[in-house]
């Protein structure tokens, strides 16, 4: 009995901290987690929601966000939290949740029709209302609880649904009037013209003042910056060089940059790139790093090289554990949106006056790094950029005290989920640094073996997974697409075959999985959401899939890999006609295809030995693969056009082939 009684008043303890508990409980995902307790009945994505909409002839209510987003956390607390709408939600809706980070393909499918519907990107959350067959009606992003922001409220919209769909059932499919999903092909066929087109497009929406391709908000979009360098190196386009270098110096001093700690945030909500949206992605800083050291190879401006190393450094100390990358981090801190990336002007000049520094060196480092009397984000705070070109001579011993100041602070909520694609990136960005400093080259092997050793087991690929356990959801096209991509970039640094055998496998199994008649889907299920070219907050996992396909043909001679990238280009690369500007990877694609690739071709001990001179040629199509032999081979396609026992002179070779 005693025992009894004691259990009895754990169990009240445990459940009295939460006034609430659905179905997300279950759920390993920090995203639902956070959701966990809400008074909204939330289902995760999956049969038992979707039967009891069409069992029980009840609307479906389908909320997508992930664990870092703010206005995810503004919506769960405003609605979510509220006991009025769970109220509306509960009585005429099933609520479903997805993390977005582990079914991107849901995600995409519904920002595609969003995309359709109103011309324009979506975002997170996104908020899908839908009949009982799951058929969608209505779409929209954040929705406050009340009318505002220019939208109804939730305790409108809810009920008004719910009453037509009772009233108005027999004639509510006549409210279904999404587009269909299509594609088209590709028809532009030459290169010029469609370099000059992408240019024309770019320079209408470029920002000559600040860099970037938007006004607010401004996304970094390292793809379009990559492509404009490879037009550079393609052609010598001073257009092209002046937009992505602009943007990339504009950015480096920015507030987007974390002057202090290193790393990028996701975005700023103004056009001078200097008031973020503090949340980090891992994604968004691996894709920088690896176009920053490009623009560091193409230039030897040192802040380039900086930028990379402290961006590395700051994956490596606040997202990396047991050899694997976290997702993200929060925009908060203690409840306050960059609350630990901020300084008051006021409490650094007492406190570094108390400590004894000049008052002089105090105010020109202030002024330095933009930290103002009267704050430049939220009230009298700063967010740090760089303001002035004159490096001050105690710089490093300011930035010292400054993350001196930040380590008594709270440091935002990581998402700890382990995703395949993202770490992919970040182990390619490794691997790509490598160009810039050997050291890097060990450790981006070591990150590629723990990728592989959690994330492929018995010679099974899975999506994303927490450390501890056991990873479940297979892996998604992305996944397939971005490792292969790794993979290649792997063998290129090391020539070891072991690399570019699973390249190899893992591409048969994509085009088995994703492939099918003569589309491509972001995942082999009954999800059907179909794969696109949108590089809007990264790459493209289909453009990364046709460009792997490219190059191992190059690499591997297998033309069928070849054969299916020009047909998935010829069938789906419409998208490069319609509207450029939002599909720059798939240009790279698409020039990859029209200029060609060169391969160096020499044993592997010739190769480690050139590696530097082969990374200096300007040509961006070039590949090295090892093979038995005492020469240097230059070849492309199914041909060799070149050899000689001196590198230099087969590149002089090329160089000539190339131009």
């Amino acid at each position: 009995m005693k025992h009894l009684i004691i259990f009895y008043f754990l169990m009240t303890a445990l459940w009295a901290e939460h006034n609430y508990t659905n179905a997300l409980i279950k759920e390993s995902s920090p995203y639902l987690q956070q959701h966990a307790h809400n008074p909204v009945n939330w289902y995760p994505w999956g049969k038992e929601a979707l039967e009891k909409a069409k069992r029980e002839h009840k609307l479906i209510f389908l909320s997508i966000g992930y664990s870092t987003c703010h206005w995810c956390h503004v919506m769960e607390e405003e609605s979510f939290s509220n006991e009025a709408v769970a109220a509306l939600l509960n009585r005429d809706y099933v609520s479903i949740k997805v993390d977005r980070e582990v079914y991107p393909q849901i995600d995409k499918k519904y920002q595609q029709l969003y995309m359709k519907i109103y011309n324009k990107r979506g975002g997170w959350p996104l908020t899908v209302f839908m009949s009982p067959e799951a058929k969608v009606f209505h779409l929209a992003t954040y929705i406050p609880a009340e009318e505002g922001y220019g939208s109804k409220g939730l305790m409108q919209m809810l009920p008004y649904f719910a009453k037509y769909y009772r009233f108005e059932e027999k004639h509510f499919d006549k409210t279904l009037q999404i587009a269909e999903q299509s594609s088209s092909g590709l028809k532009l066929k030459n290169d010029t013209a469609v370099i000059s087109r992408f240019l024309k497009e770019a320079n209408q929406v470029f920002d000559a003042e600040n860099g970037g391709f938007a006004k607010r908000p401004k996304f970094p979009e390292a793809s379009k910056l990559a492509v404009l360098l490879d037009i550079y190196s393609l052609n010598g386009s001073k257009e092209a060089f002046y937009m992505a270098e602009r943007t990339l110096n504009k950015m480096a001093k920015g507030g987007i940059y974390d002057q202090i700690g290193g790393g990028f945030f996701r975005y700023t909500t103004d056009s001078a790139w200097q008031i973020p949206h503090f949340e980090k992605m891992l994604y968004t800083n691996a894709e920088l790093v690896s176009v920053y050291v490009k623009m560091y190879r193409t230039i030897k401006n040192q802040r380039y090289r900086s930028v990379a190393e402290e961006s590395i450094a700051q994956m490596e100390k606040n997202f990396m554990q047991k050899g694997v990358y976290f997702s993200a981090s929060d925009a908060d801190s203690d409840g306050e949106e960059g609350g630990y990336f901020i300084y008051r002007y006021s409490e650094i000049k007492k406190d570094l006056k108390h400590k004894g520094w000049k008052l002089r060196d105090i105010e020109v480092l202030l002024a330095y790094m933009g930290i103002e009397e009267d704050g430049n984000i939220d009230g009298d705070f700063s967010q740090p950029h760089i303001s002035v070109d004159k490096v001050p001579k105690k710089l490093n011993e300011f930035k010292s005290y400054l993350r001196s100041v930040r380590v008594k602070r709270h440091f935002p909520f990581v998402d700890k989920k382990i995703n395949t694609a993202w770490n992919a990136m970040m182990v390619k960005a490794l691997f790509t640094a490598s160009k810039m400093d050997d050291k890097y080259l060990s450790l981006a092997q070591k990150r590629l073996d723990a990728l592989l050793g959690l994330m492929y087991q018995n010679a099974t690929l899975y999506h994303q997974t927490l450390l501890g356990k056991p990873p479940v959801q297979k892996a998604l096209l992305e996944d397939y697409a971005f490792l292969i991509d790794t993979l290649i970039s792997a063998y290129e640094r090391t020539y070891s075959a072991q690399y570019l055998q699973l390249a190899e496998t893992l591409t048969g199994e994509a085009i088995q999985k994703f492939y099918k008649q003569k589309q491509w889907f972001l995942s082999d299920d009954d999800i059907n959401a179909l794969a696109d070219f949108d590089d809007r907050y990264y790459t493209s996992a289909l453009s990364v899939m046709l460009s792997d396909m490219i190059r191992l043909t190059s690499l591997t001679a297998n033309l069928k890999y070849h054969a299916i990238a020009k047909e998935s280009m010829a069938n789906l690369g419409g998208a490069l006609e319609k509207n450029p500007l939002m599909s720059p990877s798939l240009l790279n694609v698409f020039l990859r295809l029209k200029k060609g690739d060169i391969i160096i071709h020499a044993n592997k001990k010739k190769l480690l030995d050139v590696q530097e001179k082969i990374d200096d040629i300007k040509y961006p199509f070039v590949l090295s693969k090892a093979e038995e032999g005492n020469e240097y081979l230059a070849c492309r396609d199914t041909m060799c056009f070149a050899h000689d026992n001196n590198i230099s002179k087969l590149i002089e070779k090329i160089n000539k082939a190339v131009q």
